[in-house]
């Protein structure tokens, strides 16, 4: 049978974004999130992209919007142009260029990510939810700690 490219671009996917998908594995550092979160949106993988989203933005994400972009795109490959994985104790910072193409042109997605780590697991800091979060509300992230002394200055 023939191997299957992990659209991340780091090897094979059953051996590379696969087990991360399928909850055999976790992400290690916040750059292998983002590359198997990249090969999700690739593979239309939505749940894993909802599960990989800080605990207390998930129910605010616009998960059709989601599937949607995923599906009517067709995803290039990816360029990580720098990571740096020790902004704090718990928090990362992934700075990427997500190529695609959506049937009519190639377009180029750059992003600077944040990322945070909370029981041993990384999860993707998304400020597009719009949530409302005051600063002495607890994280959204479920550290315990207050938003302002957390993720706030990632968000």
């Amino acid at each position: 049978m023939p191997e299957t490219p992990c659209p991340c671009g780091q090897g094979e996917y059953a051996q590379c974004c696969q087990p991360l998908h399928t909850a055999q594995a976790k992400a290690q550092s916040a750059e292998q999130l983002m590359r198997s979160r990249y090969s999700a949106f690739a593979r239309h993988e939505i749940d894993y992209i909802v599960q990989t989203t800080a605990l207390g933005q998930q129910q605010a994400l616009d998960v059709p919007a989601i599937a949607d972009w995923s599906k009517s795109n067709q995803w290039l490959r990816l360029e990580v142009v720098q990571a740096d994985e020790n902004l704090d104790k718990t928090h990362a910072q992934v700075e990427f260029k997500a190529h695609y193409h959506d049937g009519k042109q190639a377009h180029v997605h750059h992003e600077v990510s944040h990322f945070v780590k909370q029981n041993g697991a990384w999860f993707f800091l998304d400020p597009t939810t719009g949530l409302q979060t005051t600063m002495k509300q607890p994280c959204i992230c479920g550290s315990g700690k207050k938003f302002k002394q957390c993720c706030a200055q990632y968000l």
